[in-house]
């Protein structure tokens, strides 16, 4: 049951899509601005027409393309954003001064840009004014009413997270009030004789139990409420109670104890439950041992318990299912690309994942590997903004080369 990337991938995939599709989520309603990163439950539609008037995109001159063409026009009137026109339809030879985001008046069929036009004695022209780049036509800088939604329309579909560019939208519908799902509920339990608390000073022995904070973070970044258990020692009836306590939680994540040591009991922990297992590692570095399954009541995911992997095969593969358990309709691993900033050689046979800093601007995104010392590097992880994804097949990459990152 250990798959390679792409058929692990594909099995979260198939589990996500049938959560989605199948399974019942409270419902919230949260006022508009606190509803940033939330799962939108009921569908947004527009409560009028968008815009509601034929607006115009430019400070200029509304009139008729044609007449302006031929000569020049009388300035009739002016109109400002948020002015209702009172003067009824622009007459023959007129033009109406207008201000972006203005309705543009009735008789119009353009706008001509400010810059684009001579203004004298009460008059404006095309004569004398800079060339335009192109040829003035009808509906020209008018976008028309009903262009972008028309009433009824839905503007914000269901599943969507929400940010700043849907919670604009909500805004310009009316939409004071949105109904949300609630966050999934999710256990993290750490595992190890050799973890003490973050608080606590380790002997020489021992190691800080980072792992349930890092996943803390990971969890509520991708839209869950994490609940952080008690560290559970290795002991396969202490691992068995601590598991069987997580299942009021929507999603449990287990840290260490899943790879082959004689003290790594989770998997037995888990048979006992009456787990059913869907793989029980992927050829992936780090992150080789990750297990995923089913609990009755609760998925579950067995990640390794050095810190980089644990962090990696959340990304991966626990992210995407929390956010289809939360509603969110398009919710995997967020990859992206970059140009690769120097030569690459790694041994083929596993998809890796190696830190890497990604820069970008507007001419596009950089990354540079970080030297590490392998998955229990955390120094080095503190560095990275993403990992690079050198696939299984790939035994060498070349500096300029476009490059697939995950982010983190």
């Amino acid at each position: 049951m250990v798959l390679s990337y792409d058929e692990a991938a594909a099995v979260v995939r198939r589990e996500a899509e049938l959560a989605v599709a199948g399974r019942h989520r409270a419902v919230e309603r949260v006022p508009l601005r606190g509803a940033a990163g939330r799962v939108l439950a009921e569908a947004v539609v527009a409560d009028r027409d968008q815009p509601p008037f034929d607006r115009s995109t430019r400070d200029g001159f509304a009139c008729r393309a044609g007449e302006l063409q031929a000569g020049a026009l009388r300035v009739a009137g002016q109109m400002r954003a948020g002015e209702a026109w009172r003067g009824g339809a622009i007459g023959p030879g007129e033009a109406i001064e207008i201000m972006t985001g203005a309705a543009v008046p009735p008789g119009a069929d353009c706008v001509v840009m400010v810059e684009h036009v001579a203004v004298a004695d009460g008059q404006v022209s095309l004569a004398g004014a800079r060339p335009m780049a192109s040829g003035l036509a009808s509906g020209e800088n008018i976008v028309p009413a009903g262009a972008e939604a028309r009433m009824g329309d839905v503007v914000i579909p269901v599943g969507r997270r929400l940010g700043a560019t849907e919670i604009a939208a909500a805004a310009a519908c009316g939409a004071a009030v949105l109904p949300v799902f609630a966050r999934p509920k999710v256990a993290i339990l750490s595992t190890g004789d050799e973890l003490v608390d973050v608080a606590e000073k380790p002997l020489a022995h021992q190691i800080r139990n980072s792992n349930s904070y890092s996943l803390a973070a990971q969890v509520g970044a991708a839209g869950g409420e994490p609940v952080i258990l008690a560290v559970v020692r290795d002991d396969r009836v202490e691992t068995e109670q601590a598991i069987r306590e997580a299942l009021s939680c929507d999603l449990v994540l287990l840290t260490g104890g899943v790879s082959m040591g004689k003290f790594d009991f989770v998997e037995q922990a888990l048979v006992v439950l009456g787990a059913e297992f869907f793989f029980t590692g992927a050829l992936i570095q780090p992150g080789k041992p990750v297990v995923f399954g089913k609990l009755p009541g609760a998925y579950f995911f067995g990640l390794p318990g050095n810190p980089i992997s644990t962090i990696v095969t959340f990304a991966l593969f626990a992210a995407p299912l929390l956010r289809a358990l939360g509603g969110e309709s398009q919710g995997g691993p967020r990859f992206g690309m970059a140009r690769l900033d120097e030569d690459v050689r790694v041994k083929p046979g596993l998809t890796r994942f190696l830190p890497a800093q990604v820069e970008s601007d507007v001419r596009g995104a950089r990354l540079r590997r970080i030297g590490w010392q392998g998955s229990g590097d955390l120094a080095a992880a503190a560095q990275a903004n993403g990992f690079l994804v050198v696939p299984e097949t790939t035994e060498r990459m070349t500096a300029g080369e476009i490059v697939t990152v995950i982010e983190i």
